[in-house]
């Protein structure tokens, strides 16, 4: 510890001060300074950097006071412009292109898109594959640009909107159980067939059943029985020429004429055959063709 001596004088009186033993000097000197003066120049090196780093940051990933690179930020959500790949999913309301472009996704794998309810469950998925495009839904419609449904299918049924179905395939349309339809019809200049190779074919109508070739005739083909039946009403046949080649005739009695002429005869269960004509019937003469 120093302590400081004090010495009174008169006036006219000269003494000399006495020489300071210890000598005391404020401040950072020798190595410790030029230690700090380095760390405040590396300091300052490292700001530099990251201020310039923080730069070409921004510079490059186009940040701006609307968004980032081509992602702007504006009062109805979010813009995207350009391909953009997203690494996880994507949770969004709606997705929109530009007016003059269109919108394409674009996967390696699969594309999927889920409808969730309030409770996380998915209640409808659209998986598009390599090989296949699956529509999991209670129901799946298409619709025109005025609104119209054009196809529905559901559980129960599927329904189509326009006023014609066309099918264009060569083997035409299969279907394994019933249709319904008001008109069944080929192209112009086409054959139109109903075939059911293994089982029955029926055409039920509560109003009746039309069939009409415009420019060809109808053929109905069958290996065993065609029946037409007519409950209340009865079964016309309007025609110049009515022909039924393969009847059964029978034989030719000694009063028959050579003109040729035979006359249709109508066995009781309805079976139909041909018995050479005479004066009167010669039905009941061929009536053995019933038994």
């Amino acid at each position: 510890m120093v302590r400081e001596q004090y010495t009174a004088t008169t006036e006219g009186t000269t003494i000399e001060r006495p020489e300071n033993k210890y000598v005391y000097k404020i401040g950072i000197y020798g190595w410790r300074k030029r230690c700090l003066y380095l760390f405040v120049l590396l300091l300052l090196i490292i700001l530099l950097v990251n201020f310039g780093l923080t730069i070409w940051i921004l510079k490059v990933m186009w940040f701006s006071p609307t968004g980032m690179g081509h992602l702007r930020v504006t009062n109805d959500g979010l813009r995207l412009e350009g391909e953009s790949e997203f690494l996880f999913p994507l949770y969004v309301k709606e997705i929109c292109s530009r007016v003059d472009s269109s919108l394409l996704l674009q996967s390696t794998q699969n594309v999927t898109v889920n409808a969730r309810n309030s409770e996380g469950n998915v209640t409808s998925r659209l998986k598009v594959g390599p090989k296949m495009v699956e529509v999991q839904s209670q129901q799946f419609q298409i619709k025109s640009k005025e609104g119209k449904p054009l196809f529905t299918v559901d559980e129960e049924e599927a329904v189509v909107g326009p006023g014609r179905l066309r099918v264009t395939g060569p083997e035409g349309a299969i279907f394994e159980h019933s249709v319904e339809t008001p008109l069944v019809r080929a192209d112009p200049f086409q054959e139109l067939r109903l075939e059911s190779p293994t089982r029955s074919l029926s055409m039920d109508a509560p109003k009746g059943v039309h069939i009409k070739a415009h420019a060809g005739k109808i053929e109905a083909l069958s290996q065993m029985d065609i029946t037409f039946h007519s409950s209340d009403g009865m079964l016309v046949l309007d025609a110049e020429t009515v022909c039924l080649p393969k009847l059964v005739q029978g034989t030719q009695g000694p009063a028959s004429s050579s003109q040729r002429l035979y006359e249709i005869c109508v066995c009781p269960d309805g079976k139909l055959y041909l018995s050479v004509a005479g004066v009167d019937t010669t039905c009941h003469e061929n009536s053995h063709i019933c038994l």
